[in-house]
C-alpha cells in the first residue's frame, strides 16, 4: 500500500495489523480444526455433513489469504510462525479427542462464533476509515455467519433425528 493510502487511514494502523494478525492465527486452526475433525468424524449424518466441513475448511483458509494479503498492503509482517497462533488468537483450537459429530460440531460452532466477534470487531474498528479492510472484514463475517447457521442445522437434524428414533423404540 502506497504512504498516501496510509496517510487518508483514519486509524491506528499497527493496532489493525496486530488485529490482522490475530484473526489469521485464527484461521490457520480453524481451518485445522474442520480439516482434521471432518476427517476423524463419527457418527450420524457423517457422509452428508463431512464434504460440507471440507468446503468450511477451504474457505477459512481463503480468508486467511484475504487477511495476510491485507497486512502486507498495510505494511505489516503476517505471523510467521505458527507457534505463535495460540498467542495471538483468543479463538480456541479443540483438538478431536472426541471424534463423535456432535462433538465435532460444537467444537466448530464456538470456534465460529468467536470467529463472528474477531470480524465484527475488525467491521467496527474500520468502518469509514478503511473501507478495503472494512469490505474484507464484513466479506468474512458474513460467511462465518453462515458457517455457524450451517452448524445449528445440522445439530437441530440430528437431535430431531434422535427425538425421532427415540418414538420409534418406545
Amino acid at each position: 500500500m502506497g504512504k498516501k493510502a496510509i496517510d487518508i487511514l483514519k486509524l491506528d494502523v499497527p493496532k489493525l495489523i496486530d488485529m490482522l494478525n490475530a484473526a489469521l492465527s485464527e484461521e490457520w486452526l480453524a481451518y485445522y480444526q474442520y480439516w482434521i475433525g471432518a476427517r476423524l468424524m463419527e457418527g450420524p449424518m457423517r457422509s452428508e455433513i463431512e464434504p460440507e466441513l471440507l468446503l468450511h475448511a477451504t474457505q477459512e483458509l481463503n480468508h486467511a489469504v484475504l487477511v495476510v494479503d491485507r497486512i502486507i498492503q498495510l505494511g505489516g509482517t503476517p505471523v510467521l510462525n505458527p507457534k505463535d497462533w495460540f498467542k495471538l488468537g483468543r479463538c480456541k483450537y479443540d483438538a478431536p479427542a472426541d471424534p463423535y459429530i456432535e462433538v465435532i460440531l460444537e467444537q466448530n460452532l464456538n470456534g465460529e462464533r468467536c470467529a463472528i466477534q474477531r470480524y465484527k470487531e475488525l467491521a467496527d474498528f474500520t468502518s469509514g476509515k478503511d473501507h478495503t479492510t472494512h469490505q474484507m472484514a464484513t466479506t468474512i463475517l458474513n460467511e462465518e455467519l453462515e458457517h455457524e447457521n450451517d452448524i445449528e442445522d445440522w445439530i437441530t437434524d440430528i437431535n430431531r433425528m434422535k427425538e425421532e428414533f427415540k418414538k420409534i423404540r418406545m
